[in-house]
């Protein structure tokens, strides 16, 4: 069992080892965290990306498809407010100038 748990341990040091680039832990001054946080914003994105299509998987395979067509718009509305806040703020500001005059 401890074998086992030395393996694992092994294995995720490696991957985290692999998986974080050089090019991130590298830069020098602070550009280490905007290289840091594009890396894990990238990740995030991945991960969500995963998520929505395996809960897209399950509408498809009960033929709901009506919901399925729902969950996506709702899947890229949070999607965009949660990997462009930049943009978001843009269009509220675009829509409060065309609203309020």
């Amino acid at each position: 069992m401890r074998r086992l748990r030395l393996i694992a341990a092994a294995l995720v040091t490696a991957a985290i080892a692999l998986l974080v680039p050089a090019v991130a832990l590298a830069a020098g001054g602070n550009s280490i965290g905007s290289n840091l946080a594009g890396l894990l914003r990238e990740y995030a994105g991945e991960l969500y990306t995963g998520i929505v299509a395996i809960f897209a998987l399950v509408f498809l395979i009960n033929r709901r498809f009506t919901e399925l067509v729902m969950f996506f718009v709702a899947a890229i509305v949070v999607g965009w407010l949660v990997f462009a806040p930049g943009q978001v703020a843009e269009a509220a500001k675009a829509i409060a100038h065309q609203v309020l005059p």
